[in-house]
């Protein structure tokens, strides 16, 4: 697909559901009693993988245009599949639903695209053996296909060596089964989706510092879910907005979880005009963003705001690129774990583009303010690397050619028309 540099942007887009919390609505409905109704679900296929799996867990689910009503059937309500539970691209899908497989009276197998075979699942194994569950990778290489064959579990406090929602959600998903109290710390907080929903559902979480606890056994109830927008797919048309001139971009009804909110943190940082409107902190916090054209300057990206921002880290390598000085992104060794190894990738396409930049251990040095020039652009795949050079390619000169284009149905199926209502 062939993008060129575009003058303005002009206009407003509703952002697709955030897709964490599309996710666990899926699941935490399955595991409820009675009806749960999700409006604003995204409908991209790391979701509806998980629609998929709970399916043949004999979870009734009717996915329709405006709203998903999942027919919850309690804790102990699933069955056995009758083949392997195929999660596709999607490592949430198949890291938190490990969890609560991982109680379950049956056997099951979780496999999925070839990504996902080559993902880490040692990081979820581990504290799940520690509870006491049978969880097994087929090949032996800590990846998936992943066997479970379900048994008691027991609580226990987990000092998780990453700040991993995903870890984080397996661990108290399993601890809603386990025998006593489950406890995760991590060394910095990872985002909170799976707290806030939990006790949304009638489970009894607390957290403190970077400490989450979940006590067994809950009675879950079906509820009523609005998904906000995913800022992470918003973090595109925020960085369109700033990078392309004479532009201003009103980006409706995003969620602003402060443990995702890292972009907002990073953008104003490097001088970004971005104003916050009809703000709404009730439950899952959103507002909607008014974006205008700015002259961005480097920045440092580490610690602490590194996993409020890791799937936005390919943008921001985009927007440091456009801005004057230098930008370092360090303490983000995941992203080499991500759909794709994020700081190769970005280093080897950037670099295609004119841009001064160079890979390290962790991260990334940026020397922007370089004009950019078409390429043609490799995305390995992966939905992050399309969605990011396709906004590049509205400040490069000449034509930019992205290949597996079509690979953003996974996070963003309507990504390129969204894209082609605003720019001028």
């Amino acid at each position: 697909m062939e993008f060129t540099k575009k003058n303005r942007i002009r206009g407003e887009v509703s952002i697709p559901g955030d897709k964490s919390i599309s996710h666990r609505a899926v699941m935490f409905g399955a595991l409820s009693q009675g009806i749960t109704e999700v409006t604003g679900f995204l409908q991209g296929a790391d979701c509806l993988s998980t629609i998929s799996c709970f399916n043949r867990l004999g979870i009734e689910i009717e996915n329709t245009p405006s709203k998903i009503l999942i027919h919850g059937k309690g804790l102990h309500g699933l069955t056995a599949p009758t083949e392997v539970l195929d999660v596709g691209n999607s490592g949430t899908t198949t890291r938190l639903i490990s969890g609560i497989l991982a109680a379950q009276p049956f056997e099951t197998t979780l496999d999925g695209d070839a990504s996902i075979r080559k993902r880490p699942m040692k990081r979820i194994m581990t504290p799940l053996q520690m509870m006491g569950a049978d969880i097994k990778s087929q090949l032996d290489n800590g990846c998936a296909p992943l066997i479970i064959h379900g048994q008691a579990l027991h609580g226990i406090h987990y000092d998780s060596p990453v700040a991993s929602a995903q870890v984080k959600s397996s661990v108290l998903l399993a601890g809603l089964y386990a025998e006593g109290v489950t406890s995760v710390t991590e060394p910095v907080l990872s985002r909170n989706h799976s707290e806030i929903m939990l006790q949304y559902f009638g489970a009894k979480v607390s957290s403190e510092g970077t400490t989450a606890t979940i006590w067994p056994e809950p009675d879950l109830v079906g509820q009523k879910v609005n998904v906000p927008g995913d800022i992470s797919s918003a973090a595109y048309f925020i960085a369109a907005g700033l990078l392309v001139p004479d532009s201003e971009l009103l980006i409706k009804n995003v969620g602003i979880n402060p443990t995702r909110d890292g972009i907002l943190k990073v953008a104003l940082a490097m001088g970004a005009d971005i104003t916050l409107l009809n703000e709404n902190r009730d439950g899952e916090p959103t507002a909607d963003l008014l974006v205008r054209s700015s002259s961005l300057h480097g920045t440092t990206v580490e610690g602490a705001l590194i996993p409020t921002l890791i799937d936005e880290i390919p943008i921001i390598c985009v927007m440091a690129a456009c801005a004057e000085g230098t930008t370092v992104i360090k303490d983000a060794a995941e992203l080499k774990v991500k759909e794709s190894n994020r700081i190769a990738v970005m280093v080897s396409q950037l670099s295609a583009m004119g841009v001064d930049i160079v890979g390290t251990d962790d991260g990334m040095i940026i020397h922007g303010g370089k004009p950019l020039h078409g390429a043609t652009i490799q995305t390995f795949m992966d939905h992050r690397i399309a969605m990011s050079f396709a906004i590049a390619s509205l400040i490069a000169e000449g034509t930019t050619t992205i290949l597996d284009h079509e690979v953003v149905n996974i996070s963003y199926p309507g990504f390129y028309e969204d894209l082609g209502r605003i720019t001028q």
